[in-house]
C-alpha cells in the first residue's frame, strides 16, 4: 500500500510520515493533500485558546480523556513556540499527555509556529485536514499561548474555547482585546483559586450586554488538575456543535473557511510566481537599485515593478 492508503487504513506511523511531510513541506505534499481531501469533512475541530499559564494543555489532556470516555477517537495538535536552534516545538515532549500515548484511539502531534503569528503553526489546518481523513472522530488544536493575539484558531476551528484565569490581569481588558468575539465556550480554568467566581461574573455580564448574539457562550468553571468540571465543558463543546448543525452554520462556516483556503493557496502561488519574476527581470532589479542609491524612491519602485509586472493588464480585465 502507499502511504495514502496506510493512512485510511488507520496506520500511526505512516499517519506520523505524513503529518512530517505536511509541516516540513517535503516533495510531495501536495500528491498526499489532494489524494486525501476526498476523506475529510467529518472530523469535528475544537481549538483551544488562552493565555500563558492559563492550564490550556492539562485541559485538553482532560477532554482528551472524556472523549475517549465516550468512545469516540480523537487526534490533538499542540501548537509550540519554535526552539531558535532546533526550529522544532520547545515544549513537543507533551509531558502531561503521555498517558495516553499508546491508546490507539489518541494521536498527538506538537507543531513549533516557526514564526508564524496568531497561535497557529503555517501548516496546522493542513495537519488537521490529516487527521480528518484519518478517521479521528475529534481533533483538539492548543494554539501557542502568546497573547490576544491567537485569533487565526477562529478560521480553523468549529468551536473555539478560550480559557481564562483569576489572577490573570483585568478580564474585561482582555476579552475588549478581540478574544470575545472569537469565543463559542468559555473555560475559566483554575476555578479552586480566589477570584475565579468573580471571573465568571464578570464575562457572564459582558455576554449579556451583547443583545445581537444567537449563541450566549457558556462559561464553565473548571480545574484541570483534578478534572472538576470537564464533563461540564465537554458537554458545552457539544451543545454548540448541536446549535451549528440545527441552525445550518456548521456547513455555512465551512463552506466560508474552504473558499477562503483556495484563495489563499492562489495568493501563495501568486507570491511565488511574482517572486521568482521580480528576480529574473533586469527591470525590476534595476528600479530596486535606484532606490538603493536612493536615486528613486519605494513607492515609485513599487509602481513601476507593478506596472512591469502585469504590462498590459487593466484593472477588471478578467481574460
Amino acid at each position: 500500500m502507499n502511504l495514502v492508503e496506510e493512512i485510511l487504513a488507520g496506520n500511526r506511523r505512516s499517519l506520523a510520515r505524513a503529518i512530517t511531510l505536511v509541516e516540513n513541506e517535503l516533495p510531495g505534499k501536495q500528491e498526499v493533500l489532494k489524494a486525501l481531501f476526498p476523506h475529510t469533512g467529518k472530523a469535528y475541530v475544537v481549538g483551544v485558546t488562552g493565555s500563558p499559564g492559563a492550564g490550556k494543555s492539562s485541559l485538553v489532556d482532560r477532554l482528551m480523556a472524556e472523549i475517549r470516555q465516550r468512545g469516540l477517537t480523537v487526534g490533538v495538535i499542540a501548537v509550540d513556540p519554535t526552539s531558535p536552534f532546533s526550529g522544532g516545538a520547545l515544549l513537543g515532549d507533551r509531558i502531561r499527555m503521555q498517558e495516553h500515548a499508546l491508546d490507539p484511539g489518541v494521536f498527538i502531534r506538537s507543531m513549533g509556529t516557526r514564526g508564524s503569528l496568531g497561535g497557529l503553526a503555517r501548516t496546522t489546518k493542513e495537519v488537521i485536514k490529516v487527521l480528518d481523513a484519518a478517521g479521528k472522530d475529534v481533533v483538539l488544536v492548543e494554539t501557542v499561548g502568546v497573547g490576544q493575539s491567537e485569533l487565526e484558531i477562529m478560521h480553523a476551528a468549529d468551536t473555539t474555547v478560550v480559557v481564562l484565569t483569576p489572577g490573570a490581569g483585568d478580564v474585561i481588558q482582555t476579552l475588549k482585546a478581540g478574544i470575545m468575539e472569537i469565543a463559542d465556550v468559555f473555560a475559566v480554568n483554575k476555578a479552586d483559586l480566589d477570584g475565579a467566581t468573580k471571573v465568571v461574573t464578570e464575562v457572564q455580564t459582558m455576554l449579556e450586554l451583547d443583545r445581537k448574539r444567537e449563541w450566549v457562550p457558556p462559561v464553565v468553571p473548571t480545574v484541570s488538575l483534578t478534572g472538576k468540571g470537564v464533563v461540564d465543558l465537554l458537554d458545552a463543546i457539544q451543545r454548540h456543535r448541536a446549535y451549528l448543525v440545527t441552525s445550518g452554520k456548521l456547513s455555512a462556516k465551512r463552506e466560508r473557511r474552504q473558499g477562503s483556503e483556495v484563495l489563499d493557496l492562489v495568493l501563495e502561488q501568486l507570491k511565488k510566481m511574482i517572486t521568482e519574476q521580480i528576480l529574473q527581470s533586469g527591470e525590476i532589479s534595476q528600479a530596486m537599485e535606484r532606490v538603493l542609491r536612493r536615486e528613486g524612491d519605494p513607492y515609485t519602485a513599487a509602481q513601476e515593478i507593478i506596472k512591469a509586472l502585469f504590462a498590459g493588464w487593466q484593472p477588471g480585465d478578467h481574460r
